[in-house]
């Protein structure tokens, strides 16, 4: 390993802005860094599926030095993600020939941050899976396993940062898709609150429940993405308050005393792994060492019956992308052009009334404002990320038809996608680790609009209960 390729994997990407900043390295330099470690390590991770590195060696003469993320390399996920002139394939065979007109608002921001794309990273067709085993592009390695989960959607970005080929990589979250990733590749994962990030040029996804953000190996790092891309534009849907001060500023602020409360008992019934139920433990014991006032209190949340209602909303929003992308792609698709799980959603949100589409919607809006009042006593509360370790691969194979017995599998993800349908922010945190050394993310939730809250304490732990040291069998 080079001197420059050692400096970059021990920096995180504000590390690696500096270096550029100061003109100790070249943009370029980077840029070439990054492409010499993804083609080193992506054959045996499989984490990137498209290599735009032409792209990324153009873009690098013109970053803005004084951005804050300047020349540092980026990985647009395959979902979603609208980056002019980059494949939209959203993994599907269907739009595998499709390739963006423009960029999305986000894009834009990331760009004007100094951002510098160099791949799209894999994710499972569509996004309805928290695996990313697609099709089209083959399945993501975990970086600490081989033969287990690195979870989805945004696995490839998980898997891309865990391993140190970039720094910092664009993920997204419809039900745990960026939290879910970081737990089972042991890096940081927030979910915004809801209108935090707009979606722009979309109106919005999901009533609210579909966030973008990042992943990364700091939470300092994650702190300054959202100053980078946060923001609504006027009229959009949700527009939470924020602060006067930058994110980044606010991580470093050492919090008052807190209310915490923690819970290690699933609201869908199901059992949680005796090694989460341990992180969950020994987190809120580092919280109340930290002068916190911490309480064990169970959701109220019948997990069951709120994930069968968003389990029933989707599918509509879904028939109705696949019914816009008709005229992009010039053809409807028909059921030789996706996965079988794909077909079943789309199958499923045909046959859904307007009618009891709207009772689905209201419902959901009445268990977001029932999960915040629960929580509201708190100012932090405590869960795992996943009820398990990471599942063995095809544990959630989307070549089942059965949507109702692949969506029951999901119970996994029984505290996380809680916080997509109430929108309060949410962070997964690499605070635990099998006796395998495999990650466990413990999750800290915040109330509505109050990433500071949650980045404050992110930062406290990060320094009580430290991951920088630890690196998977596969790493550059």
């Amino acid at each position: 390993m080079t001197k420059l390729q050692d400096v970059y994997v021990q920096s995180d990407a504000l590390g690696v802005a500096e270096l550029v900043r100061s003109g100790e390295v070249s943009p370029l330099e980077v840029i070439e860094t990054a492409v010499t470690l993804i083609e080193q390590l992506n054959p045996r991770l499989n984490a990137v599926v498209h290599r735009l590195y032409d792209m990324g060696r153009a873009a690098a003469a013109e970053v803005d030095r004084a951005a804050p993320f300047a020349g540092v390399p980026f990985l647009a996920k395959e979902l979603g993600s609208s980056w002019q002139g980059a494949p939209l394939t959203n993994s599907s065979s269907y739009m595998k020939d499709l390739i963006a007109e423009a960029d999305s608002e986000t894009v834009r921001r990331a760009k004007a941050a100094g951002f510098v794309l160099v791949g799209k990273s894999n994710a499972p067709e569509n996004g309805w899976s928290i695996s990313t085993e697609p099709k089209l592009y083959g399945a993501t390695i975990n970086p600490w396993k081989e033969g287990i989960t690195a979870g989805g959607s945004s696995g490839g970005t998980a898997a891309a940062v865990a391993s140190r080929m970039v720094q910092i990589s664009e993920a997204s979250d419809g039900a745990g898709s960026i939290r879910i990733p970081a737990s089972c590749c042991g890096i940081v994962g927030l979910k915004p609150s809801r209108g935090r990030v707009t979606l722009a040029p979309d109106g919005d996804f999901w009533y609210g429940g579909a966030y973008f953000l990042c992943h990364s190996r700091t939470v300092r790092d994650t702190a300054a993405y959202l100053d980078a891309v946060a923001g609504a534009l006027p009229g959009d849907a949700y527009v939470p308050p924020r602060p006067v001060e930058s994110w980044l500023e606010l991580s470093r602020r050492v919090p008052k005393r807190l209310r915490v409360g923690y819970t290690v008992t699933s609201n869908n019934g199901t059992s949680v792994d005796p090694q989460v139920v341990a992180a969950v433990v020994a987190t809120a014991k580092a919280l109340e060492g930290l002068g916190h006032d911490v309480e064990e209190h169970d959701m109220a949340l019948d997990g069951n019956d709120a994930w069968s209602t968003y389990c029933h909303m989707v599918p509509v929003e879904t028939a109705a992308m696949f019914e816009k992308l008709a005229g992009a792609i010039g053809r409807p698709v028909t059921q030789e052009d996706v996965e079988p799980i794909t077909w079943a959603i789309i199958e499923r949100g045909r046959s859904i009334s307007g009618i009891d589409h709207v009772r689905d919607v209201e419902k959901l809006r009445q268990l977001s404002r029932a999960i915040a009042q629960d929580l509201s006593p708190f100012d932090i509360y405590v869960t795992p990320t996943l009820t398990q370790l990471p599942r063995p691969m095809g544990y959630y194979d989307m070549s089942m038809t059965d949507l109702d017995r692949y969506n029951a599998r999901w119970a996994d993800a029984g505290f996380a996608y809680p916080f997509n349908i109430s929108g309060l922010p949410a962070i997964s945190l690499p605070l635990g680790w099998s006796q395998e050394g495999i990650p466990i993310g413990v999750q800290l939730v915040g109330r509505y609009g109050d990433e500071a809250a949650v980045l404050a304490v992110s930062s406290q732990l990060e320094q009580a209960m430290p991951w920088k040291g630890r690196r998977p069998p596969i790493c550059a």
